[in-house]
């Protein structure tokens, strides 16, 4: 019913235009005679010209759409996409979408207004030109016109597309654009979803990659928070063990700061920071451990600001800088010696040192580093390149190492 309509609209149109030629023709001087049949002949060509094409537009739209209908067979087609993007990022993909279209020209937009504007040539018109078609068959051609406007709403956003012929409304009625427009406007609806699709399904790959990457990092930031020296244990408890048959106040006591240690050494489950304060705690329990050991070989300097207790930092870090300075600085040292911790707050984040006048950096290879080198890794898996760490010689003995963390805590780190 949709076809026979739109057939007998170009018939009604073609007919209109022939009484308004009559009337024309009547109405001037020239009406003495009979109508030319020039006239006829040429009003009778057209409209078979236009029937043809009306024929073969209701073709490509049964092709296309799938259906015949009053939407579908109109030269001037409107579509709506929502698009779940705020408005920029909606009229960057639209403009992508027009400018990868065949055949496409002159593509203007105007961002602060949200409008795109483009021509599509017609593919008559790309034909080698010595298979250039007759003058009076190109001047059928019509090139087909593209609008499309962003409309923002709250978080996402609605893409109107137009898609019409460029010449008059009126010329709809005698020329069909053979399904031109209506291709048009799916090609951009479908290019636009599938569009959308592909982000979707990047932006989901990303969530499950960067799960993947978390997953990974708190499973190698365990890893190297468990690497803790075991010696450290094993010479406690002998220590402990034999000051039991010496002097059972000192085994006493240092039996009691070992656990004070190993409660505070407890891994956190909830992969939460600790703070400066508690860190300070564990490290000066595993130092009055070592007081016991060393006796007076090992005094121990404190100079942390209260303000600074509660600033949050890795757990461990604090305590492998510790262990670094008395088992490579003042262990070896005959006499011992001493270890300074301090810390500051400014507005770069928190400054901590732990510096000793032991015996410095050696030449003989003492130490393996992994506790260094898992304090530098567990920065940059936590902070990137908001942290820093420095090791250097400390005046006029000793090494000196210092952690600057920023004070707002871990960041994230893709």
């Amino acid at each position: 019913m949709a076809s026979l309509k739109f057939l007998g609209r170009i018939i009604v149109a073609w007919v209109a235009a022939l009484c308004v030629m009559l009337v024309v023709w009547s109405g001037t001087g020239w009406n003495r005679g009979e109508f030319p049949w020039i006239f006829t002949l040429a009003w009778f060509v057209g409209l078979l010209v236009a029937l043809a094409r009306g024929v073969t537009h209701l073709y490509r739209v049964r092709v296309i759409a799938g259906r015949v209908d009053a939407e579908t067979v109109s030269n001037r087609q409107r579509r709506r996409v929502e698009v779940p993007y705020p408005a920029d990022e909606a009229f960057a993909i639209v403009d992508e979408v027009i400018r990868e279209l065949p055949h496409v020209q002159d593509v203007s937009g105007a961002r602060g207004g949200l409008q795109l504007r483009a021509v599509i040539r017609s593919q008559a018109n790309e034909q080698p030109r010595r298979r250039a078609r007759p003058q009076w068959q190109a001047s059928l051609d019509r090139h087909t016109r593209i609008s499309a406007t962003i409309t923002p709403t709250d978080g996402s956003s609605s893409v109107m597309f137009v898609c019409e012929p460029d010449s008059g409304a009126w010329t709809d009625w005698f020329n069909p654009d053979g399904g031109a427009s209506l291709e048009c406007v799916e090609t951009l609806v479908r290019a636009t979803t599938q569009r959308l699709s592909e982000r979707r399904n990047r932006e989901r790959a990303d969530v499950r990659q960067t799960a993947m990457e978390k997953e990974l990092t708190a499973a190698q930031l365990g890893l190297l928070q468990a690497q803790v020296e075991p010696h450290f244990l094993y010479n406690t408890l002998a220590s402990a063990q034999e000051l039991v048959r010496t002097d059972p106040a000192r085994a006493d006591r240092m039996l009691g700061y070992l656990i004070d240690y190993l409660r505070r050494s407890l891994p956190r489950t909830d992969g939460s920071l600790s703070t400066l304060g508690e860190e300070l705690e564990r490290s000066a329990a595993w130092l009055e451990i070592m007081r016991l050991r060393m006796g007076e070989r090992l005094t121990v300097h404190t100079d942390v600001p209260t303000e600074s207790l509660k600033v949050p930092m890795p757990s461990m870090m604090l305590q492998t800088l510790v262990e670094n300075a008395i088992k490579h600085g003042l262990e070896p040292k005959p006499g011992g010696g001493g270890i300074w911790i301090r810390a500051g707050v400014d507005g770069s984040g928190l400054s901590l040192t732990v510096a000793d006048d032991g015996m410095g950096f050696r030449s003989d290879g003492a130490g393996t580093g992994i506790g260094l080198k898992n304090l530098r890794e567990r920065l940059r898996l936590m902070y990137g390149s908001a942290a820093t760490f420095s090791i250097g010689n400390n005046f006029p003995h000793g090494v000196a190492a210092t952690i600057t963390l920023p004070v707002t805590g871990v960041v994230e780190h893709a």
